[in-house]
């Protein structure tokens, strides 16, 4: 069920995130978005990013991270499970990693145990569009667009219209 609340404005944290990642940009870095929602963050920011800063000759890279969940034999597999896609040599490169709504850190420590099968970064950064609060592993974002409190019960939810247009919707945990 969907609920009826004043939700954040995904494509204006896009620019609020754009803005912020520009200090993190150095040359040799990769965009890696984690399917789904950070892999459209990924795609949406990496022309603003190379525009931004045509020496990085930045890269971009999308991971699905499904089969190293640590509760991968609870949900199984999706549906829309992808295979990741990383055309690039992940040895020392600074990967920026990208997601949209961070909460427990489960995600982004199978996103990193998968990255690090296809090499050794020199460096990770995380960067989010929202922080909801409710970490359970030492992992945090580095870069986040908004921090927003959202209740255990509820789940906030990135989507893509028709147009690619990003958007939020918070509904009731099943």
């Amino acid at each position: 069920m969907t609920i009826n609340q004043q939700l954040p404005q995904a494509e204006d944290l896009l620019t609020i995130l754009a803005d912020k990642l520009a200090a993190h940009i150095k040359p040799n870095t990769a965009i890696v978005g984690i399917h789904s929602g950070g892999a459209w963050i990924a795609e949406r920011l990496l022309p603003q990013l190379q525009q931004t800063h045509p020496e990085a000759d930045l890269q971009l890279g999308i991971l699905d991270s499904s089969f190293y969940r640590d509760d991968y034999n609870q949900r199984g597999l999706h549906a829309d499970t992808r295979p990741s896609q990383i055309p690039f040599d992940v040895e020392n490169r600074h990967i920026i990693l990208l997601d949209d709504v961070f909460y427990t850190g489960r995600t982004i420590r199978a996103a990193m145990n998968e990255l690090f099968d296809y090499g050794r970064p020199a460096s990770i950064t995380l960067a989010v569009l929202v922080n909801r609060g409710g970490r359970e592993l030492p992992i945090c974002p580095q870069v986040t667009a908004l921090e927003l409190d959202i209740p255990a019960q509820q789940k906030l939810q990135l989507s893509r219209d028709a147009t690619r247009r990003l958007q939020f919707t918070l509904e009731d945990h099943a």
